[in-house]
């Protein structure tokens, strides 16, 4: 698959900021740094949309080709691709309590069944709770090809429409009543965390964004390639709604945001994700020095840089202050997250090439 410059400066970008918004739990960047990291959490957002436009793709192609889409095969390549080294990781932190950023770790089952979005006890089991993400993207990969084979029998665009027009407005109704809700019963508990953030059925904006996109590509290209020469004008765009989101979202938990500031935040990333995904605007052509290798192991490095941040506190943080620690927490994340990569991951996604070969023989025969 031919590697697009500006969706790699987007995705590492968004790493980045999502290791610099969770440098708190290490004390923060300190007063010089901090805003840095103040909007760090949009990361998750960026990776939301990229994963909804990508996977979205590989889903609706054979689709729109009218073929029918082989389930096992797309779960088995989910499977390699983010199995082993989640694995690994999960492995480190029940084993090894000395790596963990908190003490508290929700029970074993939660992250193997990719539940821990719906059922954490996040004041308790803070612990490698940013595998949350991780458990929205599984909930994604399960249920979207159902639903986009479902939708292929119908041969509608009407339908489609009414489907994503019905998920915005549904998150709108299910996070205001959430809001409203928890907002009245004050429980002792983090709530906002565990009943509006982290679940599968606040966060799917970015997702749904993502595959509106690959409908476009996948199923009207023309109208993709005439589109793609406004790209620069996306670009404003977006950087403009996104602005406007992040004023919206000065207090994250009031209802306004949290009611319709996330598909406003999402259409901007999509506009951005759109204008990166060709040649025709500034973030699309430019080659960003260091965004490839960053993107291409920024699943190790979202997986592993708490852990690299809590051993350079354990080991370092009364030392070293200032730039001189702050470079020291990133290279060990990068040092933690590529290590992560080249042992466990990439050996993974050899494997998924080599059992893809070896099923195209006989099929080819």
């Amino acid at each position: 698959m031919q590697r697009l410059p500006g969706l790699d400066t987007l995705r590492a970008a968004a790493i980045v900021w999502v290791m610099l918004f969770h440098s708190w739990v290490v004390g923060g960047l300190g007063p010089h740094f901090g805003w840095l990291s103040r909007y760090g959490w949009v990361g998750v957002d960026i990776f939301f949309v990229l994963s909804g436009f990508l996977i979205g793709a590989q889903v609706l192609a054979p689709l729109a080709r009218g073929e029918w889409l082989d389930l096992v095969d797309f779960y088995q390549r989910r499977a390699y691709r983010i199995v082993p080294a989640f694995a690994v990781v999960l492995a480190l932190y029940v084993w090894a309590p000395a790596v963990r950023e908190f003490e508290g770790l929700a029970p074993w089952w939660q992250f193997a069944t990719f539940s821990l979005n719906l059922l954490i006890d996040y004041n308790a089991q803070p612990a490698f709770s940013h595998a949350w993400s991780l458990c929205v993207e599984e909930h994604f990969y399960v249920l979207f090809p159902l639903l986009a084979m479902g939708l292929a029998r119908w041969r509608s665009g009407a339908a489609l429409k009414g489907v994503a027009l019905a998920l915005v407005l549904g998150g709108i109704a299910v996070r205001t009543t959430l809001w409203l809700h928890d907002r009245a019963l004050d429980p002792p508990r983090n709530w906002y965390i565990e009943d509006l953030y982290f679940p599968t059925w606040s966060r799917l904006d970015g997702l749904l964004t993502g595959v509106l996109l690959a409908a476009l590509k996948v199923f009207r290209p023309q109208l993709w390639t005439r589109a793609q020469a406004h790209a620069t004008v996306a670009m404003w765009g977006g950087l403009v709604m996104l602005a406007l989101a992040f004023w919206l979202f000065r207090d994250r938990l009031a209802w306004l945001p949290n009611a319709f500031g996330w598909p406003l935040l999402s259409a901007a990333i999509g506009l951005l994700v759109f204008a990166a995904a060709g040649p025709g605007s500034a973030i699309g052509r430019w080659h960003v020095w260091g965004a490839r290798p960053v993107a291409s192991i920024s699943y190790s490095l979202y997986l592993t840089h708490k852990i690299a941040f809590h051993l350079v506190q354990v080991g370092w943080g009364e030392r070293l202050h200032g730039i001189a620690l702050f470079g020291l927490y990133a290279l060990a994340a990068l040092a933690a997250g590529g290590a992560l990569h080249l042992l466990v991951e990439r050996p993974g996604l050899r494997l998924r090439q080599r059992r893809a070969a070896q099923r195209a023989i006989p099929a080819a025969a």
